[in-house]
């Protein structure tokens, strides 16, 4: 009889803790299958916003590293020349480095800011809640400046095949070697500091925006998902205002990554500023390119953040689908 009580008792334990491994398991996988789908939502949003503006993109780029005045006219030109001269895709040169870095960059970003919204919301009491202004703002600057101090190479190389002839670079491993070889790995890392210095606010203000608008619409239209139309405009406004408060800081990072193809020798943030404005002016210089950016940017970061969470959605009606047929 004893025995017979022994083992009720261990199989009542037994019944006991199966129960939590399994719950530890639930919640495991989970996690593991929410960061997989933000990773991968990620990835297909910045691949799908920088292909859609990539032409406008390289023309920016060649502006910005260049001493030549800057207008729409003058894009225009630029971009109907190398039509012309290379054919319809070197409007996309430069595309399959940027897909390299985006496509990566854009996944931590997303990911990363994803996590960093959990974190920061248990830290203040708003876990699975929209967070305060500050926690909102800090998750989209820290999301910025981890995906950007991973995959920063990749962006330098990608400048560089924007800027040059398809003579000098055949390919993004050509880049990599020559750079290495011919001006020393520590290369790959210039214009770094700037790049972080406008990460900040950059990812900051765009995250900050949309996921603030996307609370105002749902306290004011009683809708918890806005329309796609409403997911671009809201991507819009934060690309417009993330883009316009970091602006100066990209046309020194790309100065400093380009500064071996382009014959100058920029040294510091502040000496490329400085550089820049005595010879082309504050305006004409530190924002040469804006309006641009002002026609490309708002439509890049609204196509990104819509598809993000238009893809999202879609994962999780696909592992509901999934689940109740099981």
């Amino acid at each position: 009889m004893g025995s017979g009580v022994q083992e009720q008792q261990a199989s009542l334990t037994q019944g006991e803790v199966l129960p939590l491994a399994t719950s530890s398991q639930s919640e495991g996988l989970k996690q593991t299958r929410s960061v997989l789908n933000s990773l991968f939502s990620g990835a297909l949003a910045g691949a799908v916003a920088k292909t859609a503006v990539a032409p406008l993109d390289r023309t920016k780029i060649i502006f910005q590293v260049s001493s030549a005045r800057f207008s729409a006219k003058e894009a225009y030109r630029l971009i109907y020349r190398t039509y012309l001269k290379d054919g319809f895709f070197s409007l996309w040169r430069g595309n399959s480095a940027t897909m390299v870095r985006v496509i990566p960059y854009a996944a931590i970003q997303f990911c990363a800011h994803e996590q960093y919204k959990g974190l920061l919301g248990g830290y203040y009491g708003f876990q699975g809640k929209v967070l305060p202004p500050f926690p909102r703002l800090l998750a989209g600057s820290m999301a910025g400046t981890t995906a950007a101090m991973l995959t920063y190479p990749l962006d330098m190389v990608r400048a560089r095949m924007a800027v040059t002839p398809k003579e000098m670079y055949s390919n993004i491993m050509h880049v990599f070697v020559r750079i290495s070889r011919e001006e020393g790995l520590k290369t790959l890392y210039r214009g770094f500091t700037p790049t972080i210095l406008g990460v900040v606010p950059y990812a900051g203000l765009s995250f900050f925006t949309y996921e603030t608008l996307k609370k105002l619409h749902a306290e004011r239209s009683g809708r918890v998902q806005p329309y796609s139309y409403e997911r671009l405009a809201f991507g819009a406004c934060a690309g417009l205002i993330g883009q316009s408060a970091s602006y100066p800081l990209d046309v020194v990072r790309r100065r400093m990554q380009t500064a071996g193809v382009t014959g100058h020798t920029y040294g510091t943030i502040l000496g490329t500023m400085r550089e820049i404005v005595s010879e082309e002016g504050v305006i004409r210089g530190l924002y040469k390119g804006l309006s641009m950016n002002w026609v490309k940017g708002p439509i890049a970061v609204g196509i990104s953040f819509t598809t993000f969470d238009l893809t999202q959605i879609l994962l999780k009606k696909l592992h509901q689908m999934g689940y109740t047929a099981r």
